[in-house]
């Protein structure tokens, strides 16, 4: 396992997590994956404990969400005094605090504030762990990237199953676990770095001018590729019965598709050894748009929702890296994307039912084939006006891509 390190800009290495720290911050990615996943699978639980309809369960899912967009900020805001390692570790403790609230409350308020602590600390972890891993492994932080959001997905896969494998009535136990999992997390912060190298505030030839604009288009990317996401995977089960699907057949496919953002993750980290962050978003765009073009025929339409989810997986993880190199001297570039996306997420699912409900369910893969349009636009603006040179491994690259002894040391 290779420990990341930065150099500043005095030419000094600087390690920023140890390999401990690395498998830590992968476990505590399937954490927060499972802890989004959990609500929906307890939710006809809570409303049986505590007599609250399914409208007002579900706001346990939005006060998550909410929260974490809060999480995300004051992390950003407090990062340059505090440093990675004292919020991370904050983080953990609300994410511990906020689950067994949850699991304790005797009445709903006090459940709905536990997911709201919780969602304070999943917005810290996701944005620090996030940042740590686009900046601590040089030409390798992409790959870095798509390995840590794959775990994601992996605890997002594995937190339905276990509720469904204990029981929706042992919600109260899982939630107890997952604070316990984030307590022993905090024994491996001696392994992040306790302040972040000095940022290095060049920006790259050509773009100063033009950094408001390539921010602009980065979180156009991330709000777009989130709502076609949370589209597809909200609206593929109805589509798919209406065109002549059963239940349970539609049931499948759904999830196929949410395993295609986690396979997707994996499957594209050696590419990302040899190809630019702008030629894997253009690939991945382009790939959104044809699926989405081919789930409109009924006969092949699951798997080209399973297509579609194999074509988002890279986009998030791939694009902050590069974010963070086009516009180095705005640091607040990636509060700003990962909040908007994480807004996106609450906001497009409703806007998205009202647009299907003035159409036909059957217009959902064109309705969201426009989406990906427009992302497709941006990525080809951002190829142009914010290249990515620095993001390329060297020309010929060893067998395992490797990157120079600055960059990862083993």
């Amino acid at each position: 396992m290779p420990t990341a390190r930065r150099p500043d800009p005095s030419g000094v290495t600087q390690r920023q997590l140890t390999a401990l720290a690395i498998v830590a911050s992968c476990v505590a990615f399937v954490v927060i994956g499972a802890l989004q996943a959990l609500y929906g699978p307890a939710i006809p639980q809570l409303r049986k404990d505590f007599g609250v309809s399914p409208g007002v369960a579900g706001l346990s899912l939005s006060g998550h969400f909410a929260a974490a967009v809060v999480g995300v900020l004051v992390y950003h805001v407090l990062c340059a005094r505090l440093g990675h390692r004292v919020l991370l570790g904050a983080s953990y403790l609300l994410m511990a605090l906020g689950a067994v609230l949850f699991a304790v409350a005797p009445n709903w308020p006090l459940a709905l504030a536990g997911t709201f602590v919780i969602g304070l600390g999943f917005g810290g972890v996701d944005y620090g762990l996030n940042q740590l891993f686009a900046s601590a492994f040089g030409r390798r932080s992409t790959a870095m990237l798509n390995v840590l959001n794959g775990h994601f997905g992996v605890g997002a896969i594995a937190g339905p199953a276990l509720v469904g494998w204990l029981g929706a009535e042992q919600y109260p136990a899982i939630f107890v676990g997952v604070a316990v999992v984030c307590v022993l997390i905090l024994f491996t912060l001696g392994g992040v770095a306790a302040r972040d190298p000095e940022p290095v505030t060049e920006t790259a030839s050509g773009t100063g001018a033009r950094v408001a604009p390539i921010i602009a288009a980065f979180i156009g990317i991330y709000v777009l590729h989130v709502a076609i996401e949370t589209g597809v995977g909200g609206w593929e089960p109805t589509h798919l019965e209406t065109v002549g699907y059963g239940a349970a057949a539609a049931a499948t496919a759904t999830s196929a598709y949410w395993a295609a953002m986690t396979i997707g993750r994996f499957v594209v980290v050696p590419l990302c050894l040899r190809f630019s962050a702008p030629a894997i978003l253009t690939v991945c765009c382009m790939g959104m748009a044809g699926f989405l073009l081919l789930a409109t025929l009924p006969s092949v339409a699951p798997y080209a929702y399973f297509g579609v989810g194999l074509a988002i997986a890279p986009i998030f993880p791939t694009c902050l890296p590069w974010l963070n190199r086009a516009v180095p001297s705005v640091a607040a570039a990636g509060a700003y994307v990962m909040a908007a996306s994480m807004i996106g997420g609450v906001a497009f699912p409703p806007l998205l039912g009202v647009v299907i409900d003035s159409l036909a369910v059957k217009a959902l893969p064109l309705v969201l084939l426009a989406l990906a349009g427009v992302c497709l636009l941006l990525s080809l603006w951002l190829r142009k006006n914010a290249p990515d040179p620095d993001g390329l491994p060297t020309s010929s690259p060893g067998p395992a891509g490797a990157a120079s002894p600055s960059e990862v040391q083993a």
